[in-house]
């Protein structure tokens, strides 16, 4: 049984279309992003439409974040970007992880691309060493990213997904309104160009 980690995004979105037919649930996390409502709303749009169970986590974890994805505009030093966030992917596979393994869910479906190695726990490196201590535990989950040498555009063809859920995608970094500022908006927006919609 599979599992998909779905933010709402146009990358986790293109992926539940794409595998639809192996996914027995969704799992959307509240950690305490500014965003979090319309991801929220976005992925239970989609899960609506493609017949997938959603569950939605709730975590608060502010306090522990830094960068534009909360209420900072700083980050650290060595943050790569502004809106990364420390630990982030890892704490969310950890947490969708402890989630399925009480449903009986074997894999969990992550939507990194390409373009997520511009941090580290974005990269194809760091997803085989968390596949790795994820799956020598109990339960043997095992994580897969099948987009992780994809651009969004490369993913987006590639799925064939539907233009009417697509569109609901929320990709904003800032807002639950997209700000059209963030580095989030520009990806949704540069996407949509080079798919062909201005």
């Amino acid at each position: 049984m599979k599992a998909l980690l779905l933010s709402g995004g146009l990358d986790s979105t293109a992926i539940a279309y794409w595998f639809k037919e192996e996914l027995q649930f969704a799992i959307t996390v509240n950690y305490g992003q500014k965003s979090a409502d319309a991801e929220i709303a976005a992925s239970s749009k989609i899960c609506k439409t493609l017949n997938l169970h959603h569950e939605i986590i709730e975590v608060d974890c502010r306090k522990l974040g830094t960068g534009n994805m909360v209420d900072s505009d700083a980050g650290l030093d060595f943050s790569p970007m502004l809106e990364w966030w420390p630990y982030r992917n890892q704490f969310l596979v950890t947490i969708a992880c402890m989630k399925i393994i009480k449903l009986g869910i074997n894999e969990l479906i992550i939507g990194s691309i390409k373009s997520d190695g511009n941090h580290v726990d974005g990269t194809k490196e760091f997803y085989i060493e968390l596949n790795r201590l994820v799956s020598m535990q109990e339960g043997n989950l095992q994580i897969r990213t099948p987009a992780i040498e994809l651009t969004s555009v490369e993913l987006i063809k590639k799925t064939k997904i539907p233009d009417s859920i697509l569109f609901w995608a929320h990709s904003c970094h800032t807002s639950n309104t997209p700000c059209g500022e963030c580095n989030g908006c520009k990806k949704y927006m540069y996407t949509m160009q080079q798919l062909g919609f201005d």
